[in-house]
């Protein structure tokens, strides 16, 4: 582990999604853009299952790293980002559940 790391928080978004979901590549385009700008933003990583398999469920999992609860809590609160929130619900998901958990050590290997 770095002598200088800092612990972080990671907020882990699992979904899955419902068969039309028209507008939503371009709000979820939107919407990271817009948390790029978020203070305490530290990144973000995503990966979606194939859903033409039929073992594939299309499940999604988001997560975005963050220095502070806090600056978690004003990026749920913000505005364009409820709007996105209650589209998703009302829209594009049929499941999702939202974990938010400390980072306390990380390690990477390289090839």
């Amino acid at each position: 582990m770095k002598k200088d790391f800092k612990p972080y928080y990671a907020v882990i978004f699992t979904s899955t999604q419902k068969e039309d979901i028209e507008g939503y590549a371009e709000m979820a385009n939107q919407m990271e853009a817009l948390a790029k700008t978020q203070n305490g933003f530290l990144g973000m990583d995503s990966a979606r299952n194939d859903t033409s398999t039929a073992l594939s469920a299309g499940v999604g999992i988001t997560v975005s790293y963050w220095e502070s609860l806090e600056a978690i809590k004003n990026w749920k609160q913000h505005t364009e980002h409820l709007v996105a929130q209650q589209k998703g619900r009302q829209d594009w998901y049929s499941w999702y559940n939202v974990k938010i958990c400390k980072v306390e050590r990380e390690y990477k290997f390289n090839s």
